[in-house]
């Protein structure tokens, strides 16, 4: 159990350090951001052990940057997968902070061993701030008012037919109501052929980014910036994400919409 948590403890430790990190842009030049304590602590978490194998290609720090994640805050991640970063997410926040982990029903019949296997991770004392929630796609709500909803490669997943043929906008509409004032929605997802609206959910699995901004817009949230950290220009975005030849290195973009409060 954390007693206090260790991201808090670094950010009292190192008060106001100018902890600085190099990420890509979309000039392929490289500027220097502020990272926070906590977030260094977070990733360096032993406790992540073989995910830590993957921070350069997932760009784990610059996400969590993006996210805006604090300690102490309330989170709530759709689709987790292997808790890549949910982990993450559980340092950052700490004891005072709490990570919802939200799978829809739909999705754990398509893949029970994911969730058994995620389910032992909430059930580890090191994540006693993470709680696992089961509801279904269409109906998503939270305990209590939430800072961030996040989402990973899996917003393209719910308007198909195995999740039940979601509105996105119904989605964007119910995640509105779970923040807080002021709070963010984060998505990322694989980049899908301009113009192609949802043509390539269930197919590609990709999606456009610009569909994906318009329905979080008229569902009322405001467009707060994206990120060039996930791009891949080499991506052509007509292989399905899966196939060998881009599996792990698709064109992601990552879009930040706030609730105004």
């Amino acid at each position: 159990m954390r007693s206090i948590s260790v991201a808090l403890l670094a950010a009292l430790v190192v008060p106001g350090a100018a902890l600085l990190a190099q990420t890509p842009q979309a000039n392929h030049m490289h500027a220097l951001q502020y990272v926070p304590p906590y977030v260094h602590t977070a990733v360096a978490d032993p406790a992540r052990g073989q995910d830590a194998g993957n921070d350069a290609r997932r760009k784990v720090t610059d996400v969590m940057v993006f996210s805006e994640v604090k300690p102490g805050q309330k989170v709530l991640e759709l689709i987790p997968g292997g808790g890549y970063f949910a982990r993450v997410f559980s340092g950052i926040v700490g004891a005072q902070g709490h990570v919802y982990e939200l799978w829809p029903n739909e999705y754990v019949k398509e893949d029970a061993d994911e969730v058994a296997a995620f389910d032992k991770l909430a059930a580890d004392p090191h994540y006693s701030n993470v709680s696992v929630l089961k509801q279904p796609a269409a109906q998503l709500s939270a305990p209590e008012p939430v800072d961030i909803v996040f989402t990973s490669q899996n917003y393209h997943d719910y308007p198909d037919k195995f999740m039940g043929k979601v509105d996105p906008v119904a989605l964007d509409k119910q995640i509105y109501a779970a923040l807080k004032p002021g709070g963010v929605f984060i998505v990322i997802d694989h980049v899908a052929p301009a113009g192609s609206g949802m043509a390539d959910t269930d197919t590609l699995h990709r999606i456009d980014p610009e569909i994906v901004k318009k329905q979080a817009e008229s569902a009322g949230f405001v467009f707060a910036g994206a990120s060039n950290a996930l791009r891949n220009p080499a991506d052509p975005h007509t292989a399905k994400v899966f196939d060998k030849s881009i599996r792990g290195h698709t064109d992601q973009f990552m879009y930040r919409f706030r609730k105004p409060g």
